[in-house]
């Protein structure tokens, strides 16, 4: 029999949280004394009954089988990127999480795979002991997208300054020392110009004391030099993942890092905007909305009233701009005095366009994400259809936080993507991408060209034929 405070424990609530369910009947207890006592099947059945999951302990793995391509996972969040990644073919066997709600998720849907937390407290050797790698077996892929704040071109752009950033050190210093045969990093566009001290002739730690000042690109220029010394020859890109098959637009810098000589192949497209190179049309919202099953309930969070009365008055892939003139102020308030296209604002979806970058809240009135045609947000189910998720996958925590992990998810498709390329690669196979194919709608983000370009703006009198990326 259990007491109140070792229930709590378990359950990992508070002792009057405990009382609190027995009183409201949820939890059946005897009272012995002057206080309750719990059988452990009282407990079973009362998670059963209720549908809750407790947030999981780090555990070593489950499994006693590895398969045959080795992979670990960290930042792992909803594990988007991960289960793209099983669908090409490679099935990570750790996840790494620091966040409540996500671990909750990751342990609701693979319960039999290693579970870490904070990266910055797990030595390589621990990290290889609960991931179950004997020694001497080398570890094929290590795939991570450290938090994208430090580096976002909405944030402050401290970069490595922000204790995000940190992680992000530690995240590569972890792929230095386990070694992986490959290395993934996804991460935002704003990577790609993040401004932090550098120098070719100085380390980081020297940069920092002599007060090297920050230079665009800075932090991307460190984490390749830190590959670069490590052994490793690095290809990255900014993809649009609606180039993938995901009906939706989004942008993100891949990194593939190989342990040896031979770049990486950049992604192999799939799609183009309207049938370009012979390839389909982009996917859309109305074709992954009707992926969702017929009869699914749908949860979603609501629009005020007082903003409710605007959306009512526009149709299917209008904006605050299609309002009446005489409404707009109205309806904008001091928003409407912005620069800038603000179209993020009161926006309804286009059914036959993709869906714009899904965000951590639908209803923002900057990054507004209402359904086409009913008058409120997208729901957590089209969410999961837009980013690809598995409709039998939980996602636990409340709305918000649901809303949270699944916007923040690599879409599905482009995981995908990236474990086809790498196991192309590991064959031996080249990709066949179309001449010409853009990628995004940015111009010198290749790993080529953006060097260059980078290298240019520190130091004109850098040539072409001294950079070691040629």
């Amino acid at each position: 029999m259990l007491t109140v405070s070792e229930v709590a424990k378990q359950l990992k609530i508070t002792e009057q949280q405990v009382r609190n369910i027995i009183r409201k009947g949820n939890l059946q207890a005897e009272m012995v004394g002057n206080q309750w006592i719990i059988s452990p099947e009282a407990v079973e059945k009362y998670l059963l009954n209720s549908n809750i999951i407790i947030e999981p302990d780090d555990h070593p793995i489950k499994k006693e089988k590895l398969p045959e391509i080795i992979a670990l996972s960290f930042f792992s969040g909803a594990m988007g990127l991960d289960i793209g990644l099983e669908k090409g073919g490679i099935e990570p066997i750790l996840a790494c999480e620091i966040d409540k709600y996500c671990r909750m998720t990751i342990a609701a849907n693979k319960p039999d795979i290693a579970l870490i937390g904070d990266i910055n407290k797990y030595s390589a050797e621990k990290i290889l002991k609960y991931a179950g790698v004997p020694k001497g077996r080398k570890v094929d892929v290590i795939v991570g997208g450290p938090p994208c704040q430090a580096f976002s071109s909405a944030g402050k752009r401290k970069g490595f300054e922000d204790d995000r950033g940190n992680v992000f050190l530690t995240f590569i210093d972890r792929i230095v020392e386990i070694q992986p045969t490959y290395a993934v990093i996804e991460n935002v566009r704003g990577l790609l110009s993040s401004s932090f001290p550098y120098s070719d002739e100085l380390t980081l730690e020297e940069c920092v004391e002599a007060g090297v000042k920050p230079v665009k690109g800075g932090a991307l220029l460190h984490i390749l030099r830190k590959l670069r010394e490590a052994g490793y020859s690095v290809s990255f890109e900014l993809y649009n993942a609606a180039n993938f098959g995901a009906p939706q637009i989004r942008e993100r810098v891949v990194m593939i890092a190989y342990h040896g000589n031979d770049k990486v192949d950049y992604l192999t497209p799939t799609h183009s905007e309207n049938g370009e190179f012979g390839l389909p049309k982009w996917n859309t919202l109305r074709s992954a909305l009707n992926q969702i099953p017929e009869g699914t309930e749908h949860h979603y969070v609501k629009f005020p009233e007082k903003r409710l009365k605007f959306f009512r008055m526009l149709k299917e892939g209008q904006n605050w701009r299609d309002l009446p003139k005489d409404v707009q102020k109205d309806a904008m308030g001091n928003s409407y005095y912005l620069g800038g296209g603000k179209t993020g604002f009161y926006r309804r979806l286009s059914f036959d366009k993709p869906s714009p970058t899904l965000v951590t809240h639908p209803a923002m009135p900057a990054t507004d994400l209402c359904h086409p045609v009913e008058d409120r947000p997208l729901s957590v189910e089209e969410y999961k259809a837009i980013q690809g998720f598995p409709f039998d996958w939980k996602i636990c925590g409340s709305i918000l936080e649901q809303y949270k992990q699944i916007g923040n998810a690599v879409p599905i498709a482009l995981g995908e993507a990236i474990a086809k390329t790498i196991i192309d690669h590991m064959n031996g196979k080249k990709a066949k991408i179309p001449t010409g194919y853009k990628f995004s709608r940015y111009s010198n983000t290749d790993d080529v060209s953006w060097e260059i370009e980078i290298r240019r703006s520190l130091a004109p009198e850098y040539e072409q034929l001294k950079l070691s990326i040629i």
